[in-house]
């Protein structure tokens, strides 16, 4: 795991102490890490699949910014390529905290600073023939509030009690409230094998995939909740 603090210039502090482990053929990768106070720890584990590139990307930041407590984290799923994810991990957590709201107003900021950085990688993108996607799953916890956000299929899940209680829900075509937005935009959403947009994407938002941009929106849906980890 790594943790870029370097654009930062607010005043951070890295909190991180990660463990790495990885195989020599970059087949896989984990790691753990512990908050100092030992209150909030994560991990990570990723595996390539049968694609000869991997197209899936993490980040974890975890920063004191102006006495506040401030741990970002975030799972990136490409799809057609993996410059959209690579730009996710590259420039979203980044832009995020740049955000002159993010401490006053972190749902908008991150509303913001997500439909922001998917024209960013439009634009980055504009000469090049490619046309790669990314979901994006994040949890940013500012002191004692979590704010999940999601654009995709990825999933955020918390564990309450022993109990799994989903944050997120999948973005498909063939949600009711997806679909009636992609149709009134003047898409179709049709079966190929499963539901997708204009037949080619199985999912109605992404950053990216700038051939269907005008249906596959990248505004997250949020979730604020209230924690006690910090």
């Amino acid at each position: 795991m790594m943790v870029d603090t370097g654009s930062v210039s607010r005043g951070v502090d890295s909190l991180v102490d990660m463990m790495h482990a990885k195989d020599n053929e970059d087949r896989f990768a984990s790691a753990r890490w512990k908050s100092e106070d030992g209150r909030l720890s994560c991990g990570y584990s990723n595996v390539k699949g049968k694609r000869v590139t991997m197209e899936d990307f993490f980040d974890i930041k975890t920063l004191k910014i102006g006495g506040h407590s401030v741990c970002l984290f975030g799972i990136f799923d490409g799809h057609g390529g993996s410059r959209a994810a690579e730009y996710l991990k590259e420039h979203l957590f980044d832009n995020l905290m740049k955000h002159l709201k993010f401490f006053t107003d972190a749902k908008l900021a991150i509303s913001e600073t997500y439909q922001g950085t998917d024209s960013q990688f439009l634009n980055s993108e504009k000469d090049s023939f490619r046309d790669d996607g990314s979901t994006a799953s994040t949890a940013v916890l500012i002191d004692s509030h979590l704010y999940v956000a999601n654009v995709g299929d990825s999933r955020t899940i918390i564990s309450k009690a022993g109990k799994a209680i989903a944050l997120s829900e999948n973005h498909k075509p063939n949600r009711s409230d997806e679909r009636k937005r992609i149709e009134n935009a003047g898409g179709v959403v049709m079966w190929a094998g499963t539901w997708r947009v204009g037949g080619v994407l199985a999912m109605s938002r992404a950053f990216g995939n700038r051939m269907l941009k005008q249906f596959v929106v990248a505004e997250p849906e949020i979730q604020v909740i209230l924690t006690y980890f910090v």
